[in-house]
């Protein structure tokens, strides 16, 4: 499995994923126990391939026990990340030959080394339940999502809390030295499943000069704006007198980015409002699927100062238009 080219129609609310997994020895050592296998999944968008442990070259100075070297992937030196010992879990004695996961989002390139891979599913985000509070406790806010699939528990990683814990660099950060200085404070609604983005991103926006509302998911995003759809034709006014932009991540349980900004975009009283899908899956090779479906503009984690600015121009372009 070295390609992972699979279309999927954007806006339809679907997902393929990757079914990894990672081998544990048993929680208690004796005759009887057998070793534990725990599955994940990962967004195919974000799988350049899947290959053989590489040769490794061992890195001068590493942050992390879990970063286990670099190696070279057609000319290009790519780190490897061990995913068992990021998430704390023990290596089984006598392992199979373990695979590497290449990916890419956030125009970064990162290896993580697993146990072995199962195959790629295509299902709903509606079949993706957001993490309990013990789940994202013992795996450190690294699990977005968990599904059921063949009678097994899968857990979806945020593979991008993991290379920005790993490279602090990479997380959301402002331009704070620019002067925003608009005298209207427009209103944003954020949906994003991550709790950390979430809050980042309505501090930095509201940094901008924002007022903020948040929701985890394009779900609640979509009913939010329902209602103001609903409260904005009781008053006899328009929708954008309530929220001026949406700003959506694309992978979220129960419905997923593509898919609210069809909704918004299908609907003729609420197809003025600026939507900006804000994700690491926008990369070239994925932009056509915003397009599809109608966003005003796509920006990849992490660049907020550039997400602030394209929100004012929306805003701005929309009532000289006099659509607000």
């Amino acid at each position: 499995m070295s390609q992972t080219n699979i279309l999927l129609e954007a806006g339809t609310n679907e997902l393929e994923i990757v079914e990894f997994y990672l081998e544990e020895p048993p929680a208690e050592s004796g005759a009887d126990e057998s070793d534990y296998r725990g599955y994940y999944g990962v967004n195919v968008a974000k799988v350049l391939e899947i290959s053989r442990m590489p040769k490794v070259t061992e890195l001068p100075e590493v942050q992390h026990p879990a970063v286990l070297g670099a190696f070279n992937l057609r000319s290009h030196i790519v780190p490897l990340v061990d995913l068992s010992l990021w998430l704390g879990k023990e290596h089984v004695q006598n392992e199979e030959a373990p695979k590497v996961i290449v990916t890419e989002f956030n125009s970064v390139t990162t290896a993580f080394r697993v146990s072995g891979v199962n195959r790629i599913h295509r299902i709903s985000w509606e079949e993706v339940e957001p993490p309990n509070r013990y789940v994202s406790t013992v795996s450190k806010n690294t699990v977005t999502g968990v599904v059921k699939l063949e009678g097994r528990i899968v857990f979806l990683l945020d593979l991008e809390k993991i290379v920005a814990d790993l490279n602090p660099s990479l997380g959301l950060r402002l331009d704070e030295a620019l002067d925003w200085g608009s005298e209207v404070r427009y209103r944003a609604l954020v949906a994003d499943d991550s709790t950390l983005i979430r809050e980042m991103l309505k501090d930095l926006l509201q940094k901008a000069n924002f007022e903020v509302e948040v929701v985890p998911n394009g779900r609640e995003a979509w009913e939010r704006i329902c209602e103001l759809k609903a409260k904005a034709e009781s008053e006899g006014k328009r929708l954008t007198d309530y929220v001026q932009v949406l700003v959506t991540d694309i992978e979220m349980p129960s419905m997923d980015g593509h898919n609210l900004c069809k909704r918004v975009k299908d609907d003729p009283s609420m197809r003025n409002l600026p939507v900006l899908l804000f994700s690491s899956l926008i990369t070239d090779k994925q932009r056509h699927k915003g397009v599809s479906v109608g966003a005003d503009d796509q920006v990849s984690k992490p660049e907020v100062t550039y997400l602030a600015k394209r929100a004012y121009t929306l805003i701005g372009e929309r009532k000289k238009e006099g659509l607000m």
